[in-house]
């Protein structure tokens, strides 16, 4: 049996035994829109609980348009030429585009001219966020929560704000897209700390496909509100990065259909946990590290047996990465209840914790194996992870444990595909 994972720009090919217990998910096929630019001109100008973006964005008034970073596969040429064509009325000089780091690291030249085009970058002024930068930060007040919320100086001096963005699930918020695009993207670190900590993470309704109970994403949206969120525009894709939807205008009401539609062509049922899960992170660019890669990990675990193995494919041509204080927490712990331990004692909020803190609950549940050509084993070992050098060897010595008929799970897209068990509460 072959089966194609998404692995890198290219993929990879492996070769299983036809006689293994094997089960198959994968998102629903949808056709990609053989004219993406006709359905983002029509959402554009037909929005959902919202004027045209035309008639928003007056030619009196200075814009900040709001774009995906480099670990995402948002067709950002696309849609924010799509926004730029129905701002043609609007000076140039009054337009400005942000790049929405959140607490990645910058995008170089050629990243943001493969992101956003050349002409993008030769002709407007682009800001990448910098979230550790106070002197870029204005203070908004406290959320609901009591989280102090900062974002982008120059950002809050926009009259009008677009957000753009990819909807897809999301392993805490429950869905990318929305409000996501100014917090995390433009926020200050210590906003995303306290809506990124411990508390926050451990909620049992802080999970894929979860909108309405979900409290970080219920700050999210909060946040994004304050902070004068104009109007979105977010897409859908299928698994070759194609448009299959487009879902502009109101923030709240915009996001939620489009979160309605992925949760029912993305969200996959299944009968009972299985002893192996194979998954991967959905290829480039959402496979460049390591530290995105937990997300591919966290949809596994949903269908893993208590005690079972999940392999993940991911490249990681980026690294763990070296930035950010993922690797260094990893490092500096013994074992996951040591990271638990560390990310859960009060007052304690760190870049990056999330991130080790999900990969520290899956692996509380079922050991993780990484199959990666840019990442040792040597180096595996001390972010507390298992290497898997050859992705069938590892499964032919898993059955030995399992027994040679245990049921076995592949996700070939990552957490494009985000299963779950059919008798469990799904939102």
């Amino acid at each position: 049996m072959q089966i194609n994972l998404a692995y890198g720009k290219n993929g990879l090919l492996i070769d299983l035994d036809d006689q293994l217990n094997i089960t198959i998910l994968e998102p629903e096929n949808v056709t990609g829109m053989k004219h993406g630019k006709n359905a983002l001109k029509y959402a554009l100008q037909n929005p959902i609980n919202s004027l045209p973006l035309s008639k928003i964005a007056t030619k009196d008034k200075s814009v900040g348009i709001i774009f995906n970073d480099i670990t995402r596969a948002t067709p950002n040429h696309l849609i924010l030429q799509a926004v730029l064509d129905e701002l043609k009325h609007v000076p140039s000089e009054n337009i400005t585009f942000f790049n929405a780091l959140g607490t990645h690291r910058d995008n170089t030249d050629a990243e943001l001219r493969s992101l956003v085009s050349d002409y993008i970058v030769d002709n407007y002024k682009i800001i990448q966020n910098n979230c550790t930068d106070k002197e870029t930060q204005e203070y908004l007040g406290k959320s609901l929560s009591g989280n102090d919320i900062y974002i982008n100086k120059a950002l809050m001096k926009c009259d009008i704000k677009i957000l753009t963005g990819f909807i897809e699930p999301h392993f805490f918020a429950g869905f990318s897209g929305g409000g996501k695009a100014i917090m995390p993207g433009m926020a200050g670190l210590d906003t995303i700390l306290i809506n990124h900590g411990a508390k926050m993470i451990d909620n049992p309704n802080s999970i894929w496909g979860e909108i309405d109970n979900n409290p970080l994403q219920q700050e999210v949206r909060q946040i994004a509100k304050k902070a004068g969120a104009d109007f979105i525009v977010n897409v859908t894709m299928n698994n070759n990065h194609e448009i299959t939807n487009v879902f502009a205008g109101d923030l709240e009401t915009a996001h939620n259909k489009g979160c309605k539609y992925v949760r029912e062509t993305a969200m996959k049922p299944v009968d009972e946990p299985f002893d192996i899960v194979l998954t991967t992170n959905s290829g480039y660019p959402l496979d460049q590290n390591l530290y995105q890669s937990v997300k591919g990990m966290s949809g596994a675990a949903k269908i893993v047996k208590e005690g079972g193995a999940i392999i993940i494919a991911s490249e990681c041509s980026d690294g763990v990465p070296d930035h950010g204080l993922y690797k260094k927490m990893l490092i500096e712990s013994k074992n996951p209840d040591d990271v638990l331990d560390t990310v859960r004692c009060s007052g304690v909020h760190k870049q990056d914790q999330w991130q080790a803190q999900v990969q520290a609950l899956v692996q509380k549940k079922a050991d993780v194996y990484v199959y990666s050509d840019y990442l040792s084993s040597e180096l595996l070992e001390s972010l507390l992870l298992k290497s898997c050098d050859d992705i069938k060897n590892t499964i032919n010595s898993l059955l030995q444990k399992y027994g040679k008929n245990a049921r076995i799970c592949v996700l070939p897209q990552g957490p494009l595909t985000i299963p779950y068990i059919s008798n469990e509460k799904i939102v």
